[in-house]
Formats: C-alpha cells, structure tokens, sequence
C-alpha cells in the first residue's frame, strides 16, 4: 500500500480511536479498495465495522435500501445514489459514518453522459454527507 494512503488511514484511525465512533464503506466501482485502505493499519477493528460491496443495483436495493425509481431515474452514477448508499451503509453496518463510492471505473461502460472515469464518492453521518465528483479516468485505484 502506498505511504500516503497509510499515512490518510492512521489519520482517520487517531480520530475514530479517540473519539470512540465507528465507520463503515459502501462501495461499487472501487471494490472494496477503500475498506483496503481504511484497515490498512492495525487496530482498525475498533472503529471499522465492516463494508457493503454493491456492484449491482440490485445489492444497493436490497442491503443499502438505495430507492429503486432514483436508480431508474438518474442511474446508479450520481451523486443522489451515492448519497442513499451512505445512509444505507449507516443503517445496514450500524457504524456513525460511511464512505460510498460510485461510478464508472471503465475501461468499458461509459456513456456520452457518464464517460468512463465518472466516480461519485460521498462521506458523512446521518445528519451530514458530503459529496465530491470525480471526472478523470484515474481507474479504481486511485
């Protein structure tokens, strides 16, 4: 694992030790590297209940409880889904924060309006979730 990403997990593992909260990942396009990265170091038992890996959407209906017509309407790749796979993951892990990701990793099934390298990531409790867009074809390492 690459230093700045162990460097990011100890950061993450100091405030969730400290502060006696917990955190859990929903995850699609990513495939669980982001669960990697989080118990990258020791003791991330304490505070990392587990992950969702839901690369259809079926998995995010029916563990994540991602609302079937929003996934009709917008397609699993945007920020709404991202959002619901959140609180689903709140819900299903019963942790106080998750880390969702969404999008088209490629190299294959893209769109015109969702190229390849299109990735919704979101984070938060339940009152609070941000969201960030990802635009550039980085794969599903980074």
């Amino acid at each position: 694992m690459e230093f700045e990403k162990k460097i990011l997990s100890r950061e993450i593992q100091q405030y969730l030790y400290e502060s006696g909260l917990t955190v859990g990942s929903a995850e699609s396009c990513t495939g669980g590297r982001i669960a990697e990265s989080i118990i990258a170091v020791p003791g991330a038992s304490t505070y990392f209940k587990g992950g969702v890996i839901s690369y259809t959407n079926e998995i995010k209906e029916h563990l994540l409880g991602v609302d079937h017509q929003l996934l009709e309407e917008q397609t699993a790749v945007c920020e709404d889904v991202a959002k619901a796979m959140v609180k689903g993951a709140i819900k299903t892990l019963g942790v106080d924060f998750a880390i969702a990701s969404t999008g088209t990793a490629g190299p294959g099934g893209g769109t015109p309006s969702i190229p390849v390298g299109t990735i919704w990531l979101a984070c938060g409790n339940a009152d609070n979730i941000i969201t960030m867009k990802l635009t550039e074809d980085y794969g599903r390492d980074i």
